[in-house]
């Protein structure tokens, strides 16, 4: 984002607007944390500000400050497609595609109003008028606090702002152990905690508060885990049998793919999660090293993401689309060799 960019945006910021903050469909702890804070920083602006996810999120993250004035999409659709309608502002953050919104991508296509990208993703779209991307920040809430630093605004950020930007860095870094965290995130995050989040509570309220069934999910996934040593390979099935006999809520599967990953000599991890309901299989690629998830699952699976994560779908049956990716990992043989 340029100078003049900044320059625009403040000048666009100088009297209240109506602004309409978007995450992506399925949104995480980075979409919500940084919607979130965006939305205490412009609130303090006095704007007239709303957050509207395209669907429901995970029950750990309901804790998050101002998570109770998040609009759906697809529960509240007239609402939502109102506001979008009549705002003059609209930042879409932590996705650079529209059609990652699902069934919101024809309202905002259509919208008259500014569009401000905040992402950090590759190969983004140009739809915005002004695009704060850069695939080398560790998550969208780090460029949130680096967006209010471009405004020359840091001094704003408050408890809940900074609160909501731990949590969205917290969750995309696999608390603080990817790649991506680097000496910057760290001084970022101690400023956070200096203005008043709390880490520990924070931690605990992602990854501590864990139902029965969750962890009966988790002890499935383990058991339908395979490896394939040939190519440093492992990965995790589970149908929608198996979820729905853990009554499965959203989320409960969030970072069981990391389980496949954490297996000794392992450089490539998948899960495949079977859902009926879309009559698709979601797919979650992790990596160590070098080997690019984000490449593979835009070549093979519909999907994309970053070069360690990323995400995917297939549209043939589990068992089909388990038997697609082995035959494709010949394909890496050396590119998943250690």
């Amino acid at each position: 984002m340029t100078k003049n960019d900044i320059s625009d945006i403040n000048a666009l910021l100088t009297k209240p607007k109506q602004i309409v903050i978007v995450p992506h469909k399925n949104p995480d702890g980075d979409a919500i944390g940084s919607s979130l804070a965006l939305y205490h920083y412009l609130k303090q602006k006095e704007h007239h500000v709303n957050v509207i996810a395209p669907n429901d999120y995970p029950g750990f993250l309901k804790w998050i400050p101002g998570e109770e004035v998040i609009i759906k999409h697809e529960t509240e659709t007239e609402k939502s497609d109102d506001l979008i309608n009549k705002a003059d502002i609209i930042f879409t953050l932590d996705f650079n595609a529209l059609h990652r919104t699902g069934k919101m991508e024809a309202v905002l296509t259509r919208a008259s109003a500014i569009k401000i990208m905040i992402d950090h993703h590759q190969q983004p779209d140009d739809y915005a008028q002004y695009v704060y991307s850069d695939v080398a920040m560790c998550s969208t809430c780090e460029m949130i606090y680096h967006f209010i630093e471009m405004l020359e605004d840091v001094p704003s950020i408050n408890a809940d702002i900074a609160t909501c930007i731990y949590t969205g860095i917290m969750t995309d870094t696999g608390s603080f152990r990817f790649r991506s965290t680097t000496s910057t995130t760290h001084r970022v995050i101690a400023d956070l905690i200096d203005k008043g989040a709390n880490n520990a509570e924070i931690h605990n309220n992602v990854y501590d508060t864990n139902s029965f069934n969750r962890i009966q999910i988790l002890g499935c996934a383990l058991s339908n885990l395979k490896s394939i040593k040939a190519y440093n390979t492992a990965y995790i099935t589970l149908s929608q049998d198996e979820l729905n006999s853990f009554n499965f809520k959203k989320g409960d599967t969030e970072g069981v793919v990391n389980y496949a990953l954490s297996l000794q000599d392992v450089v490539f991890a998948v899960i495949f999660i079977e859902h009926k309901k879309e009559n698709i299989i979601k797919i979650s690629l992790r990596s160590k090293g070098t080997f690019d998830v984000n490449k593979f699952a835009r070549l093979h699976f519909n999907g994309g993401g970053h070069k360690n994560a990323s995400g995917g779908r297939s549209e043939l049956d589990l068992k089909n689309t388990v038997d697609k990716f082995i035959s494709i990992l010949p394909t890496y043989n050396k590119d998943l060799s250690i």
